[in-house]
């Protein structure tokens, strides 16, 4: 690091925790965050001011009115303009240290697998079941750790699925891709601004703890926020023996 980056950061350094190492892992970082909006807003925000230094943003979304309600990383100039791009003007203005990619798309199939592969962390900030489960079986495949968040009406939640881990579940242990499990944008049923901002910012210390690595993450923890009392829940839980993404990882050598 250079005098200028050993001050912008050194309210880090400062910590036993991370010190000089731990940021340095931060600006080597690859981290893909997949969807810009709610919760990829003060994601995003956090992680390229503390540091992280590639950070692929994807989302096939423009900006509107609506989302300013609690999206905070964009802005009534950002209007009409595509989400990853809004955001990678944003971090520009924060912190020059962040390189910021924007795929102005909504990546699937082999694009998504390939952008899993390079990265170290991927965060889920997507707002849809079929994109949460597609995220999870690349994640799973190239043995990735996934931060997952969501967040609607009044009721949050995170996990992290540490997927280098050959016994740790995977987020189809926790919610099967069959059955009557089903979510849906914030346009149909509303939300609660501060929510996606407690989740969102959740997420980024998720994966900057992993990236540092430090402390003790939410793998194999489920937590479920009740906006309306503010009061949280833990649930624990395993792997599933059932769960085909995690048979294969298993089956496939480090």
């Amino acid at each position: 690091m250079n005098d200028d980056q050993l001050l912008r950061y050194s309210r880090h350094i400062l910590l036993d925790e991370i010190g000089v190492e731990g940021q340095q892992n931060l600006l080597n970082a690859k981290v893909l965050m997949i969807g810009a909006g709610g919760l990829g807003s003060p994601a995003a925000l956090y992680l390229g001011s503390a540091g992280v230094g590639q950070l692929t943003v994807c989302d096939h979304d423009t900006v509107d009115a609506t989302n300013l309600q609690r999206q905070v990383a964009h802005s009534l100039s950002s209007i009409g303009q595509n989400k990853a791009l809004s955001i990678k003007a944003r971090l520009a203005q924060i912190n020059p240290d962040c390189q910021v990619t924007a795929i102005q798309e909504r990546v699937a199939g082999d694009d998504l697998r390939a952008l899993v592969a390079g990265a170290d962390v991927v965060l889920d900030c997507c707002d849809n079941f079929d994109t949460r489960h597609a995220v999870n079986a690349a994640c799973s495949e190239f043995k990735k750790p996934l931060v997952s968040g969501a967040a609607v009406r009044f009721d949050g939640q995170i996990s992290v699925f540490d997927l280098r881990q050959a016994q740790a579940p995977c987020y189809h242990c926790l919610f099967p891709d069959t059955g009557d499990a089903n979510d849906g944008p914030c346009a149909l049923f509303g939300v609660f601004a501060p929510l996606v901002g407690i989740i969102g910012s959740m997420q980024a210390a998720e994966a900057l703890k992993l990236l540092i690595p430090y402390g003790e993450t939410l793998a194999g923890r489920l937590l479920l926020l009740d906006g309306r009392s503010m009061t949280w829940r833990e649930m624990r839980f395993k792997q599933d023996p059932a769960c085909l993404h995690c048979q294969r990882r298993q089956a496939t050598p480090n």
